[in-house]
């Protein structure tokens, strides 16, 4: 099973929303450092989320999740038998969730978030042995965003806005792997810190001649966590799980002028569990499921209207000649039911209940 050829598939990386495990939507993949010898792959995938509900006036809430596309590109190459390297460019957090209704008559029409973000990280391993491997290296991170709180739920402040202009921020991965190839096992343990970012900031409060006022508004992406585990299981027939812990209950933006942080989320720990089957010397596919807990309560940010998910993904690869490959597949989640709320104490606003999301992505690799 040294050389197994397991369907890798795209729609993996992409997120069941924007909102779905925090503002995760790559899940910080680090596996093209395991392929043999030279090898570079593109990536795209598209995910439509549908968040509806209705606030506690009783007014609809039409679907606040907004289509989204992630890319990624990655190169691993070998400087002799015991050293590697690899680059990778993903699309690592966002968010993309906007209101309709009247901000005068409904709780939280008008309100607004949307962020994006672009990582590169360069990862070199060193393989002590046939089994035993470490790698680690430098990660860097380009995001900005915006926020807007608007609707009769936030009161005075029903309105503001505050944009957070592009900055950049450096942090670093580390890990472990260990693999009998003789059996196709591997488990790699691997560390991702996190990367703290100074936006600088302009804030637009409401009012006839609204103000602005310009600062610097401190946060940083969540440290993870990831345990993989995969092993040949039968002929041809190879089972693969994971645990990753990533830790949004750290992450929060607070405007300097508004004084309150607007995200307030909970840690994420996600599992999966799937199974993958070579059928032919050049197609194979994979099936899988994933879980991800809700939070102690079912209270969420309006910003971030889901609580917890549970997923599943379907995918094939397939060998176009010796080196290149295709790889896609399709990845449906289903939303856990969410409250979101605003103000202190805490004050539920709305009710979301019955929500999923379809994404869709592919993969081409080619070795050389």
């Amino acid at each position: 099973m040294k050389r197994l050829a397991m369907a890798a598939t795209a729609a993996s990386a992409v997120a069941g929303s924007g909102q779905a495990g925090g503002l995760d939507r790559s899940g910080t993949p680090i596996e093209v450092l395991f392929e043999q010898g030279n090898y570079a792959e593109v990536s795209f995938g598209y995910s439509d989320p549908e968040l509806t509900g209705v606030d506690l006036l009783g007014n609809p809430i039409a679907d606040v999740g907004k289509d989204f596309s992630v890319y990624g590109l990655a190169l691993k190459g070998n400087f002799n038998e015991k050293l590697s390297f690899a680059i990778i460019l993903d699309k690592p957090y966002g968010a993309d969730v906007q209101y309709g209704g009247n901000p005068l008559t409904t709780l939280l029409g008008g309100t607004l978030a949307e962020a994006d973000s672009t990582a590169v990280t360069a990862l070199i391993r060193y393989r002590t042995g046939e089994r035993f491997s470490i790698y680690g290296g430098p990660r860097f991170l380009k995001a900005d965003g915006q926020i807007t709180l608007s609707g009769l739920a936030y009161g005075a402040a029903n309105g503001y806005n505050v944009q957070l202009n592009e900055e950049t921020g450096a942090g670093f991965v580390a890990g472990a792997a260990y693999e009998i190839p003789d059996i196709a096992f591997r488990t790699a343990l691997t560390y991702h810190s996190q990367i703290d970012l100074n936006f600088n900031t302009v804030e637009n409060f409401p009012g006839p001649l609204p103000p602005l006022f310009t600062g610097t508004t401190s946060s940083n992406t969540p440290q993870s966590v990831k345990l993989d585990v995969q092993t040949g299981v039968a002929p041809k027939t190879l089972a693969f799980g994971s645990v990753r812990w990533s830790e949004w209950s750290g992450f929060t933006i607070i405007p300097p002028a508004l004084g309150s942080n607007l995200a307030e989320l909970d840690d994420v720990v996600t599992y999966e569990l799937g199974v993958g089957r070579q059928f032919t010397d050049k197609f194979s596919a994979q099936v899988s499921v994933s879980y991800e807990d809700g939070g102690s309560d079912s209270l969420v940010s309006p910003l971030a209207p889901t609580n917890g998910q549970t997923a599943l993904s379907v995918g094939g690869k397939y060998m176009l000649s010796e080196k290149v490959s295709l790889s896609g597949g399709i990845h449906y989640t289903w939303l856990g039911d969410a409250v979101p709320e605003t103000g202190t104490p805490d004050t539920p606003r709305a009710s979301f209940a019955n929500n999923g999301a379809l994404s869709g992505g592919f993969k081409v690799g080619f070795h050389f």
